[in-house]
């Protein structure tokens, strides 16, 4: 019996190592922060972006290059409550991603699907498939609608918002005769009446 009580006492204590041993060896999985990047995919298309950047409820794809109208914030959300995550410099060529609700655009970067699509010299090609899955794009934040415009429409859009100058045309004399040979005409810079 004793030695019943002995070899359940060390099978009990092997039992305790063995457990300890396995949990010290878990690691706690990385801390999330807002760096951190996720994936997301929104109707169809595969998003990465950081943990920050809210992915949008609806979305529809553009991919194409729009230059900034003027400075403005990218948030990280689809309106004005977000963070800024940002700017936009005017002029700038960026890359929308897609259309995201509240009409508000998704800017980011394309994935390089097609980096080595020629090789050069000296290089082997792999029989490899291209296309076999394609990349995520980087989700970057959200701007206004208004704050980008079609690179090709850009220099358009600019000659068109400025004002219109109106041509100087030499202000009217008014003249009246007195006398029937002299005539009174009024100075339209100062209101004066001169008799010639």
């Amino acid at each position: 019996m004793e030695l019943n009580m002995k070899k359940m006492v060390n099978l009990r204590i092997a039992l305790s190592l063995l457990f300890v041993f396995v949990v010290a060896g878990c690691k706690a999985p990385p801390p999330i922060t807002d760096d951190t990047l996720v994936t997301s995919t929104v109707d169809g298309v595969t998003l990465v972006h950081r943990h920050a950047v809210n992915p949008p409820a609806q979305f529809s794809p553009v991919n194409d290059a729009y230059r900034a109208l003027y400075p403005t914030s990218v948030m990280t959300r689809p309106d004005y409550g977000g963070k800024v995550v940002t700017t936009l410099k005017t002029g700038e060529t960026y890359t929308v991603l897609g259309m995201v609700e509240n009409n508000w655009l998704a800017i980011g970067e394309q994935p390089q699907q097609q980096a080595e699509a020629a090789p050069t010299e000296g290089q082997k090609t792999a029989a490899a498939p291209a296309a076999a899955t394609p990349a995520a794009a980087q989700l970057t934040g959200y701007v206004p609608f208004r704050a980008l415009v079609k690179s090709d429409l850009y220099d358009q859009t600019l000659k068109a918002d400025q004002p219109k100058r109106r041509a100087r045309t030499a202000k009217k004399k008014t003249c009246v005769s007195v006398d029937g040979d002299s005539k009174a005409c009024q100075n339209g810079n100062s209101g004066t009446w001169i008799i010639n």
